[in-house]
């Protein structure tokens, strides 16, 4: 009995401390699910304690606060007009990842009273410093309340008061970039003061035609040269600076990162106008290009038929520049020919005079050669009667004698009766002939065969 009492006893002790083991651990849970949570990066989270403190936690990780309450703020947020929204979209505080605030395409209306619907986005961020975060927070308490009392009245506001600036015909021939300017420059600096005016603008052109054909170009005014506009004139302050409503965020730190006109679409009629004076822009265009391309034409027939001037007097001058040359080379061979012909008969006439002298001053050195050689001779006959030349002939003689006798076709012995004396041809007798006709030679040269002596 005593040992079941102390089985009962110790399995009472365990259930007891396990119970406070449990215990234990539930109230470590509980205090854990209300003290800490985990900070996400791009976030910033107003903590406040049990205590009555708050914090601000801008870094990422795991925080304390016992049991305690905290927002997230995101960073940057977006307000944004698209396509697809249903109205005022904001998403609850705890969704983190979606705190921003989506709205159809806001309507606005232009200077020249077309609506239109704008789509547009501005990302907006807060401030990280702890004073003025607690600022942000004490006054809008919640992000969504910040988003639907503060940034999107500011959104709206200032697109449908840039739209104010300038007229649908403005912005759709060129003013879409000012346009877009001047938003994001009111969204960070605030919303002109402005005053709409009612001018009349008179057209600087005449009136070039008329009904009335009997004036010409001296017509009457019948008020179409004029119209009215209305015009948008910025306040300006003593300085000359203009007048802005600042906007109210900017006094709790919040600054406009980007703001951005992502689309424009004008009513339908607008829409038509715009079309017909497209059509309008573009037959005169085509009018114009069709203009420029006839005065093109006439241009290039004009520049054609200067061309073929150009060419038939490019074409005389080449024949008339060849012609010239021709004869001008002509000329030039021809003088070039009289030129040849003058100089060769210079050289001939000096050639000639060079012969002449060359033959007058050879037949000079004959005649001085001949009278050398007379006077020569002269002397020499003078000196010996010419016996040299006494003596050649002497002698020329007798070797024809002795050439004659030597060919004489007779025999050597010759037998004659000698009667009467006569010759036959013996040697003898033409021995004596021959004597007699040297005899008679040397007598008609007239010499004295006789070698003088000297005393």
């Amino acid at each position: 009995m005593s040992e079941l009492t102390t089985t009962d006893s110790t399995h009472t002790g365990s259930i007891i401390k396990i119970s406070m083991i449990v215990v234990v651990l539930a109230i470590i849970g509980v205090v854990s699910a209300n003290s800490f949570f985990y900070a996400e990066p791009g976030y910033i989270y107003h903590v406040r304690t049990v205590m009555g403190n708050e914090e601000v936690v801008t870094e990422v990780g795991y925080k304390f606060y016992p049991f305690g309450r905290y927002n997230a703020w995101k960073r940057a947020m977006t307000v944004q007009a698209v396509r697809g929204a249903s109205g005022n979209a904001i998403r609850a505080e705890k969704d983190s990842d979606n705190t921003s605030a989506s709205l159809p395409p806001m309507s606005i209306m232009f200077l020249d009273q077309v609506d239109a619907h704008a789509e547009a986005t501005v990302r907006f961020s807060i401030p990280s410093d702890q004073v003025s975060f607690l600022k942000l927070a004490h006054e809008y308490r919640s992000p969504e309340n910040l988003l639907r009392t503060a940034l999107m009245p500011a959104f709206k506001e200032t697109l449908q008061a840039n739209a104010s600036l300038m007229s649908a015909e403005e912005y759709y021939s060129g003013g879409r970039t000012e346009f877009n300017s001047e938003f994001e420059n009111q969204m960070n600096d605030g919303i002109y003061l402005v005053r709409r005016e009612e001018v009349e603008i008179r057209s600087s052109k005449k009136a070039k035609s008329s009904a009335n054909a009997a004036l010409g170009t001296e017509q009457e005014q019948y008020g179409e040269d004029s119209k009215t506009a209305f015009v948008v004139q910025k306040v300006l302050d003593e300085n000359g600076q203009p007048k802005r409503k600042k906007q109210r965020f900017i006094n709790y730190g919040i600054t406009v990162v980007s703001a951005l006109v992502t689309d424009m679409r004008p009513n339908q009629k607008f829409i038509e106008r715009m079309q017909l004076k497209q059509k309008a822009s573009a037959d005169r265009a085509i009018a114009r290009e069709q203009r420029v391309q006839e005065e093109e034409q006439r241009l290039l027939a004009i520049a054609r038929g200067e061309r073929e001037v150009a060419e038939r007097q490019a074409k005389a001058k080449v024949e008339q520049i060849q012609k010239t040359t021709e004869a001008e080379t002509e000329k030039q061979l021809a003088i070039t020919g009289a030129e040849k012909l003058k100089a060769q008969a210079a050289i001939a006439k000096e050639t000639a005079e060079i012969n002449f002298e060359k033959a007058k001053i050879e037949a000079e050195t004959k005649r001085t050669l001949a009278e050398a050689e007379a006077y020569q001779k002269k002397v020499i006959l003078e000196a010996d009667n010419a016996l040299a030349q006494k003596l050649d002939a002497e002698i020329k003689i007798q070797q024809l004698w002795a050439d004659a006798f030597s060919k004489r076709k007779v025999p050597s012995t010759v037998f004659g009766s000698g009667q009467g004396g006569a010759p036959v041809g013996s040697d003898a007798e033409v021995k004596a002939f021959m004597q007699m006709l040297t005899l008679d030679a040397a007598k008609r040269l007239n010499y004295d065969r006789e070698v003088n002596k000297s005393n």
